[in-house]
């Protein structure tokens, strides 16, 4: 599983600064504010995500993206639990795959890999084979908010064609 200690916190904090969020890097052995999953998992608290070296870069990203997906109005009031909407949660794995491609030494390859590790479930079995061909409705949910980066599909190859 790869962490943050593994890639730095610069990047991370960059892209994120990117969409208007924060990351706020919490000291080794500290409980993380606003975390769901506890124990490395990351936080969330308004525009803020907490994180420390052995927070896996899936739960980041994952947490990030969830801030990035939702309305402004609830972003600033978001505490721990950031939606109870399928659609969102959808979105949110879709992007923070796409999102992985920004961070030096990740890409959605190992990402995707990450999360079938920790346990994400999709109904055709891999985080790969979701995003690959059961994630139409996520990148759609994406696209009408102009969410995506470069053009909209979330495949660089498909964007620059």
């Amino acid at each position: 599983m790869l962490i943050i200690a593994d890639i730095g916190f610069d990047a991370p904090a960059a892209l994120l600064a990117g969409h208007g969020l924060r990351l706020v890097r919490v000291p080794d052995g500290e409980a993380i504010p606003g975390s769901y999953w506890g124990e490395c998992e990351a936080g969330l608290i308004g525009c803020d995500v907490f994180a420390r070296g052995d927070t896996p870069v899936h739960s980041l990203l994952h947490e990030a993206c969830h801030l990035v997906v939702m309305p402004a109005e609830r972003r600033a009031s978001v505490h721990t639990d950031a939606t109870d909407s399928q659609e969102e949660e959808d979105a949110t794995c879709y992007l923070q795959i796409v999102l992985a491609d920004a961070l030096p030494g990740v890409g959605r390859d190992r990402l995707m890999a990450d999360m079938d590790a920790w346990g994400y479930t999709f109904r055709l079995g891999s985080t790969r084979a979701w995003f690959e061909h059961d994630a139409d409705d996520a990148r759609a949910w994406l696209q009408a908010r102009g969410l995506l980066p470069g053009g909209g599909s979330g495949d660089t190859a498909l964007d620059a064609a």
